[in-house]
């Protein structure tokens, strides 16, 4: 019984393995118009196979406390140099709380324009990089945002790629368009971006706001990222209550945190000294949690 399970799952394995291979040798970088919705995208079956077939990395999760109702939504979070943690508040319009780590007690409150906004990270020069998942009060498409971390005022922005609709929202519903999600600086002058309506996570040049490359995502709704080593990323797939190690190569799942159904969401993703921390930001919760 026991053995004729083990090749039951080696032969699922190797299968998914094989579809997974296939669908990467056929990936071509898509074109996305800045003009228009990215509509109908979908997750292919071999990408769901290769997610189901990875290996279970396991994690102990210890919930450190819940951050509401002062951050009604904890969206994305990044730590700072100085060892304190951003935290991106989804509720309109979104600002960002400067909290001490040890006990989410807040230091400062920083206004943005940014509107249902889902990522945040810091770039070299020590501004922040935050998306508007929503366009902006002032109108147009969903945008990423570089912006002051004293002021909260917007230093620059640009179109995010692929923006759209995706799930059940669709163009002509009424619901607004989607734009990026989680960003991670990545070094070099470039962040990496989910951007659930486009099927794809962007390698993005800050200085144009223009895209890289691309990988295929793991999932639709691709939330946070952490950056690893420079050849993985840590990807949350909050749908599934999943973080999945993933390649900056070409996107291939590698293995995989399995969350309980009575676990706190995960969103927001960050890493502080090879120890993941996540945000929910879901509506009477708002824990803040550690994987260990």
């Amino acid at each position: 019984m026991g053995e004729d399970f083990t090749r039951r799952r080696l032969l699922a394995g190797a299968i998914a393995w094989v579809l997974a291979e296939r669908a990467r040798a056929a990936d071509v970088e898509p074109v996305f118009d800045d003009n228009k919705p990215t509509t109908g995208v979908v997750i292919p079956k071999s990408k769901v196979a290769e997610m189901n077939a990875a290996p279970l990395i396991p994690k102990k999760l210890t919930r450190l406390y819940s951050v509401q109702p002062t951050i009604k939504e904890p969206n994305a979070m990044q730590f700072t140099p100085a060892g304190t943690l951003l935290i991106l508040d989804q509720a309109d319009p979104n600002r960002v709380f400067e909290i001490r780590p040890a006990d989410g007690s807040v230091i400062r409150v920083v206004q943005t324009e940014a509107m249902h906004g889902s990522g945040l990270c810091i770039d070299a020069d020590g501004n922040w990089l935050v998306t508007s998942t929503f366009g902006l009060k002032s109108g147009g498409p969903p945008v990423t945002l570089l912006i002051d971390p004293k002021s909260g005022s917007t230093l620059k922005k640009w179109v995010t790629p692929g923006w759209g609709y995706y799930g059940a929202a669709k163009e002509g519903s009424g619901a607004p368009p989607s734009g990026g999600h989680d960003v991670k600086w990545a070094g070099n002058g470039h962040y990496w971006m989910a951007v659930p309506s486009s099927g794809r996570i962007f390698l993005m040049d800050e200085a144009s706001g223009k895209r890289v490359r691309s990988i295929p995502a793991p999932v639709l709704r691709t939330h946070g990222l952490v950056v690893i080593d420079g050849d993985y990323l840590w990807s949350a797939a909050p749908d599934y209550q999943q973080i999945q190690k993933i390649s900056q190569k070409d996107g291939r799942i590698l293995g995989k945190i399995q969350l309980a159904k009575t676990d706190p969401t995960v969103h927001g993703l960050e890493m502080r000294n090879g120890v993941l921390w996540y945000c929910d930001a879901d509506r009477n919760s708002g824990w803040i949690c550690t994987l260990t």
